[in-house]
């Protein structure tokens, strides 16, 4: 009996209702990052909201999962997790979406659908507009190789968004084509082994030390300038100057004439 009694004490005492998980989120942007649609695109985004969903135990609030009826006992503090779900949104969202998204009165549901739908409208005009860029973007026209190939991962993650996803191959197609012609013979060893865009993105990274690396030891062996050596000019006063020797007596008396002068 006594055994029973413990057993209920233990099953009643685990059941009690402590802090929910999503209190303990203080700063949602150290673990979601910014949704721009450009360096963090939606569909990215999207996989990492859900994570932390997922994980806090607030997926409910974003799935579609009906809430509470009002009259439920759960309803408040469901109301109340909800906002802080709804505040992880907002918080998550750059200056030009946020003002697109915030309501009054919203649950975190519908403000979740807001966002999507800002990613789902009018996808074949933008997806065309994202490949014209994706087609036409040159290793020239950006300030660095890092640059180059970041923005290129970034258009093929904005076309994903927009239901025309890039393949990794195609990818590494067009990281190729975008290069100046000194990069004509690692481009054509990229070809020939195809391999996926990381890789391929490390051997141009290589390639550029190398040539860097080459062109170091010409500037360093650089003959320095030849100093100016400004001429030399006697400032000696005429008076104090010498008197020419003896042996040009025939010239002393036109020098002493000069003299003075």
């Amino acid at each position: 009996m006594t055994k029973s009694g413990s057993q209920t004490h233990d099953v009643s005492a685990s059941s009690k209702p402590g802090l929910h998980p999503v209190y303990t989120v203080t700063n949602i942007q150290n673990k979601i990052c910014v949704l721009d649609g450009t360096k963090v695109t939606y569909a990215s985004w999207v996989r990492l909201f859900k994570l932390h969903a997922r994980g806090y135990k607030v997926l409910s609030h974003i799935d579609g999962t009906p809430a509470p009826a009002e009259t439920d006992e759960s309803y408040d503090s469901w109301c109340e997790v909800d906002a802080h779900v709804l505040q992880w949104i907002y918080g998550t969202l750059s200056d030009e979406l946020l003002p697109r998204v915030l309501e009054d009165e919203s649950t975190a549901r519908a403000a979740w659908l807001r966002v999507e739908n800002i990613f789902n409208n009018n996808k074949g005009a933008r997806a065309a507009a994202l490949e014209n860029e994706f087609n036409n973007l040159r290793f020239g026209s950006m300030p660095s190789l890092d640059a180059y190939c970041q923005r290129l991962r970034e258009l093929a993650g904005m076309l994903k968004d927009v239901d025309a996803p890039v393949s990794d191959r195609r990818l590494v197609i067009q990281l190729v084509r975008g290069l100046p012609s000194e990069y004509d013979t690692v481009a054509s060893y990229i070809n020939q082994t195809t391999p996926n865009f990381e890789t391929a993105r490390s051997m141009l990274e290589l390639e550029l030390h190398r040539t860097s690396g080459r062109d170091e030891p010409a500037t360093a062996l650089a003959a320095p300038a030849t100093p100016t050596v400004e001429p030399w000019v006697d400032t000696t006063p005429k008076a104090t100057q010498p008197r020419p020797p003896n042996n040009n007596s025939h010239r002393y008396s036109d020098w002493e004439n000069d003299t003075a002068e």
